[in-house]
């Protein structure tokens, strides 16, 4: 049986498509004159006649509205439809084939309404990925705690959105390497590991390499300040990134060459054995301060690289192998921790330069590096003492015997306690034989080793002789160079 809201194609006299309209009620005949005639319908069918019949209304009329209560507030009338004359609009609502389209959405309410359950719903997943309009969101809100379905759907997709990955920064931690290697190493250990002595130079090679990788083009011609301590007074030297890695990758060089690795220097090697700084000029001058990240960042990884795998290949006999640097020598030991010193020193004055965070290294490394600079001190203080930039040996003892001794104390991280001979590098440095004290941060020793600092400006605290606490100052800062 077909209902009233129902029509086949027949009752439309035009064509197909379109559902017939009921107009209202028309003005009196005589008001406007005779009726147009009508063109006659199409037979009614069986079951639209039986459908007459249960309702009692003529074919082709709804149904009436039923009778409001006394007192009751009449409803609002439905917007007419917009393509029928305003004389013909109906008071009853147009029934259309909106409600059988399965792709038919009904219009979102006016603004200041409150969205449709369905709406609020679809929100969920937006909500609790915090991507909803302040409206929506404060919509989602309310709906919750009124249904009970959606609040408990909503907690399960907050649950979800906390198993994603947290925002994190783009830098990547310059010691994630470090503690990468050192997990797997824990559970594994390598054939063929890198040596004790090697591990801080490895570890802050890594570090800097992470720095130099996550810098823009642009910020590789960043000014970066080079400070040292000459003799007397500090010195600065202003290059760039570029130039930084260059003289890194220039003094490197002549570990390389000790271990018969290629001189990254080629040609433009200075003859002999020159110094560090004679060799970064050298370098400087070929190739330009102004090196982008090719020329020189793959290099001077390269070269890292193949210098920590070689140690690790050549075994501990090389630990002793002699590596000149100019006036002086360092044991291959030794050599790694200085160059492991200055890639951290460095990396940090490009950090500075660029406004980039950087840490210290690992406490145990830190320990190594303080331990070379305090074992240098003697040869150190004796080399100024024969230029006349010291106080003169008060009483020279045999080699390995026991002599003036200064009782450095380093505190922090990395730090520990050095008894330093005053007189003779070959003395032995014996708390019983101490004349001076000093305590100072490690961070602060570090930074006055690298010439980062003057002696005067070292905050100290300082016990015994004033002219021994001096020299031993001032040696420190002499360990810095180019």
């Amino acid at each position: 049986m077909r209902g009233p809201d129902e029509w086949d194609d027949r009752e439309h006299p035009e064509g197909h498509g379109e559902r017939p309209r009921i107009p209202s009620p028309r003005p009196a005949a005589e008001d406007r004159g005779p009726l147009p005639d009508t063109p006659p319908g199409p037979p009614a069918s069986f079951a639209e006649m039986l459908g007459d019949a249960i309702t009692g209304l003529p074919h082709g009329l709804p149904e009436p509205r039923p009778a409001q209560e006394p007192g009751a507030a009449p409803g609002p009338d439905p917007d007419p439809p917009h393509d029928v004359d305003p004389e013909y609009e109906s008071d009853d609502d147009p029934v259309t084939d909106d409600a059988r389209d399965p792709h038919h959405h009904p219009p979102l309410p006016a603004p200041g309404g409150t969205p449709p359950h369905r709406v609020l719903k679809s929100l969920l997943g937006a909500w609790a990925l915090a991507a909803c309009s302040p409206e929506e969101t404060a919509a989602v809100e309310e709906h919750l705690t009124d249904c009970a379905a959606c609040a408990e759907e909503a907690l399960r997709l907050r649950d979800a959105v906390g198993l994603l990955h947290p925002a994190d920064s783009l830098d990547l931690d310059p010691l994630l390497r470090s503690r990468v290697l050192e997990g797997c190493l824990g559970r594994r250990p390598a054939r063929i590991p890198v040596p004790d002595w090697a591990t801080p130079y490895d570890a802050e090679t890594a570090k800097l390499d992470a720095l130099l990788r996550d810098m823009g083009e642009s910020e590789w011609r960043a000014p970066v300040r080079l400070r040292w301590f000459d003799g007397e007074r500090p010195v600065e030297r202003e290059t760039t990134v570029g130039g930084v890695i260059g003289h890194l990758m220039a003094v490197d060089g002549l570990v390389a060459t000790a271990l018969g690795l290629p001189d990254p220097l080629g040609a433009a090697a200075p003859p002999d054995t020159p110094s560090p700084r004679r060799r970064t000029e050298a370098y400087w001058r070929s190739a330009g301060e102004e090196t982008g990240p090719l020329g020189v960042h793959d290099p001077w990884r390269e070269q890292s690289q193949a210098l920590t795998r070689t140690v690790s290949f050549a075994g501990g006999g090389a630990a002793e192998l002699n590596v000149p640097y100019g006036r002086f020598s360092l044991a291959l030991r030794d050599s790694f921790l200085d160059r492991a010193f200055e890639c951290w020193v460095h990396a940090g004055d490009i950090a500075e330069a660029v406004d980039y965070p950087y840490e210290p290294p690992a406490a145990g490394h830190l320990h190594l590096l303080v331990d070379l600079a305090a074992r240098l001190l003697p040869v150190t203080l004796a080399d100024r003492r024969r230029a006349g930039l010291a106080a003169p040996a008060q009483g020279l003892v045999a080699a390995g015997a026991p002599g003036r001794t200064l009782h450095l104390e380093v505190e922090g991280n990395g730090g520990g306690h050095w008894y330093i001979a005053l007189d003779s590098p070959a003395a032995l440095g014996s708390p019983e034989c101490t004349v001076a004290h000093i305590a100072l941060d490690s961070d602060e020793f570090c930074q006055l080793a690298a010439g980062h600092i003057s002696p005067e400006e070292t905050a100290v605290g300082q016990h015994g002789e004033r002219e021994a606490i001096r020299d031993v100052l001032f040696a420190t800062a002499a360990l810095s160079r180019l």
